[in-house]
């Protein structure tokens, strides 16, 4: 299927608002034109720098802004995070994120940075960074040490933005996966839903995400995960309530999949969170990458056998997997 780029707020919302059926057997027709059904890539992500951030996004436990009793951190050796990454690969992940709480990135750390990204390299896993605003020189020196991917996430439409963060425009959010198009690495970008934000708004964030000059590789859809001591997650704790319905959070995955046909859409943040037959209906809706490893920064994951108990129930296998057991690349072995 060819990606369109000129999606309007409406069409999107169309597609939210088709019932439930149609969307989901959309959805899955959309994700069988492009990618083998059966095959789900496995990333994993460490905090390489964790807490004291100086942003103050509403949702997010490492912000300095908010007492969630996260102590700040330095920045990890690469000697450390190189183990982590062999550790990850060995436990069959394919692909190593690293993540720092920062606002933006600082040239100091470049140097440090360079060394994880080439060490995780060399290890045979795709490579991928989040490290908060670049500047375009930052985002050529990431490219030449080997870094594949960029995660630098929307979070929500542009709309609703403001009631999540107001130390970073969205602008400035845009400017930066230019930064890193420029350069030549992949995008990883996605968002949060489960915000107290609207279908509307959910919408508009994947209308964004559609319409950039080139979509995602990487598309990941978090759920929000209540931390306490953070504006969004008490508002949510208080009411007692899911963050964001089942099925609703279906419906996300299905139209990020009809609007981003060619991208990996990715079960993030909140995984631990959902039902075995949540997690199957996702699939069905077009998700075909997680992450696994226990932990996504400071919030729990499923563990490796649990994971590996899905995929065994639902026929899934790491992505990849079966070009790699086949008899002719076997025999070039």
């Amino acid at each position: 299927m060819t990606p369109r780029y000129d999606w309007t707020l409406d069409e999107v919302q169309a597609l939210f608002d088709q019932p439930f059926m149609e969307l989901v057997f959309q959805a899955a027709t959309v994700h069988r034109a492009g990618f083998d059904p059966s095959e789900v890539q496995l990333s994993q992500l460490l905090s390489v720098k964790t807490g004291g951030c100086a942003e103050n996004c509403g949702y997010c436990s490492q912000s300095a802004h908010f007492k969630t009793g996260l102590k700040a951190e330095k920045l990890m050796d690469a000697e450390v995070v190189i183990a982590k990454a062999r550790e990850a690969r060995d436990g069959g992940a394919q692909r190593f994120c690293m993540g720092a709480a920062w606002r933006e990135l600082k040239d100091r750390d470049l140097p440090k940075l360079a060394a994880m990204i080439g060490g995780v390299k060399a290890l045979g896993l795709e490579t991928c960074a989040t490290l908060g605003m670049l500047t375009p020189d930052q985002a050529r020196q990431l490219k030449d040490a080997g870094l594949d991917y960029y995660n630098h996430n929307l979070d929500t439409g542009p709309e609703y933005y403001g009631d999540v963060v107001t130390t970073r425009t969205y602008q400035e959010r845009l400017d930066t996966l230019a930064y890193v198009r420029d350069a030549g690495m992949s995008t990883c970008c996605g968002g949060i839903v489960g915000m107290g934000e609207t279908r509307r708004d959910r919408a508009s964030l994947l209308r964004q995400l559609a319409t950039l000059p080139s979509h995602p590789d990487s598309l990941p859809i978090n759920g929000l995960v209540p931390v306490s001591g953070t504006p969004l997650g008490d508002a949510i704790l208080k009411d007692g309530e899911k963050a964001i319905d089942s099925i609703e959070f279906v419906r996300t995955i299905a139209v990020a999949r009809i609007v981003c046909p060619k991208s990996m859409v990715r079960l993030s943040a909140g995984r631990d969170e959902m039902s075995r037959e949540l997690q199957a209906l996702c699939f069905l809706a077009g998700a075909n990458s997680i992450f696994v490893g226990g932990k996504l920064l400071t919030t729990p994951l499923p563990g490796q056998d649990e994971d590996s108990a899905l995929f065994q129930d639902l026929d899934l296998r790491p992505m990849g997997l079966a070009k790699a057991l086949a008899p002719e690349a076997v025999a070039a072995e």
